[in-house]
């Protein structure tokens, strides 16, 4: 077996993780904030690379053990509050003609990188635990991001194209560019969100009974996650054509197998199944009319086909057909004090009135970089992403920057675009010129720095 890929040594990933700090709202996206988020994603795509050999256990116990898991939702919470209250202010300022559009698509993808890696860990039942009462502001989060994704799937417009880095990361003219990449990253966070709820579910014996009552009762979780399965999300047709959405791209569906579950519905269903047939779930969660008629609803989904790919959904099919022909008993009231989440509220007072001021205050020091800066920060990013990693990480064969087709030329020069033939990497080259000019800058200058090391 080929030696795995590796982003960070034992010491590094302890060093990093030790150094996870939750900072004010303000800094976000000044130097210190940087180097955290390049500390975060090193974390993340290390996570992916031992979780995929089965080698993740240094990491989870790194976590667990400096107690870094709240630190991660603090800042996760901070990032979304961010995008949602400060860069559409960023966008309104009459003086924001920035030379690159790069720091900020740092800023939100920053929330990408985070989710990303508490979705590899969250698996672990130690990570769950170790959120203690920060676990009910990540029930909150992944609650809001599964009624973005219900609401989406009513006008089924869901985003389609997404690039690591911006095309041109030196004109400010793509902040259009940048919105849509934004609108594609917010669904795909959405969709991890996904997962990270189904792994809370998965500890729900362990839980503390302010998350069961907040994923049954405040906010309805099992209903929502029939919504999901109704109208699909990551599901759509397309000239005729049926279309998923899996490992971060839409793919073509061969008639085949258009029964066969993704990783995605798979996630619903383990959700439901945790939160409907758990003894401790069951006495929560009120099954009145409502409710009861919306969980019947699965009925219909349950085929032997889908049962035969999750042998599971057997006892699921028991639970409904019990339910189907009795009167549940209504829920014991508890008297006993409810938690609540915390961290978004203490964030948005903090913060409150003071929007239009961060936004004035980031633009001026962090979001209209030098030339000099901006290649600095190209630099920092091509260190981060090693190219050798970064393929380790990536399922899929990569896809031509003009056409879409797949690819098997990358340019010699940046190394970060890639082509089908020629003739679209010359069609392709005014529009991706600057970015490759300052991507080579930043290569060759990391070529340069390693050639003077000891």
């Amino acid at each position: 077996m080929a030696e795995m890929a590796a982003v960070l040594l034992p010491g590094e990933a302890e060093a990093l993780v030790q150094a996870l700090r939750s900072g004010p709202l303000r800094n976000t996206g000044d130097r210190g904030w940087l180097r955290q988020h390049e500390a975060i994603e090193k974390l993340n795509m290390q996570a992916i690379l031992s979780a995929s050999a089965g080698q993740e256990q240094l990491l989870i116990e790194l976590l667990v053990n400096y107690a870094k898991i709240p630190t991660l939702i603090e800042e996760l919470i901070s990032v979304e509050i961010w995008k949602h209250k400060v860069f559409p202010m960023l966008c309104q300022l009459e003086d924001f003609k920035p030379k690159s559009t790069f720091p900020i698509y740092l800023v939100l993808y920053h929330e990408a990188s985070i989710v990303n890696l508490l979705e590899t860990v969250f698996f672990h039942k130690e990570i769950c635990e170790s959120a203690e009462d920060t676990i009910l502001d990540l029930i909150d989060y992944s609650y809001r991001k599964l009624t973005l994704l219900a609401a989406w799937s009513t006008n089924r417009e869901f985003p389609t194209h997404e690039k690591l880095v911006p095309e041109d990361l030196t004109n400010a003219s793509s902040m259009q560019e940048l919105q849509k990449q934004a609108e594609m990253m917010e669904f795909k966070i959405s969709l991890r969100a996904l997962s990270v709820l189904r792994f809370i579910t998965d500890q729900v014996d362990s839980l503390p009974l302010s998350a069961l009552t907040r994923m049954l009762n405040t906010h309805n979780v099992p209903c929502l996650l029939i919504e999901l399965l109704e109208h699909c999300p990551w599901s759509c047709r397309e000239a005729g054509k049926l279309k998923k959405f899996e490992n971060g791209m839409w793919h073509v569906v061969p008639p085949e197998d258009h029964v066969k579950m993704t990783k995605l519905d798979g996630q619903v269903w383990i959700a439901l199944y945790n939160l409907l047939l758990s003894p401790e779930c069951q006495r929560k969660y009120n099954l009145d009319g409502f409710n009861k008629s919306q969980l019947l609803k699965l009925r219909a989904f349950l085929t032997d086909v889908l049962i035969d790919q999750l042998p599971n959904l057997v006892e699921m099919q028991r639970f409904l057909s019990h339910l189907a022909v009795t009167e549940p008993v209504p829920p014991k009231k508890d008297l006993i004090l409810e938690q609540v989440p915390v961290i978004r509220d203490h964030i948005i007072r903090e913060n409150s009135g003071k929007w239009q001021a961060i936004a004035k205050h980031q633009v001026k020091h962090m979001f209209s970089p030098s030339e000099d800066e901006l290649k600095d920060l190209a630099c920092r990013w091509a260190q981060t992403y090693n190219l050798d990693v970064m393929e380790a990480l990536v399922p899929e064969k990569p896809k031509c920057g003009l056409c879409g087709s797949e690819a098997t030329k990358r340019c010699s020069r940046c190394q970060n675009e890639w082509y089908c033939k020629r003739e679209c990497q010359v069609q392709h080259w005014q529009k991706h010129k600057k970015a490759c000019n300052l991507m080579a800058d930043a290569l060759k200058k990391i070529k340069e720095d390693l050639k003077v090391q000891p």
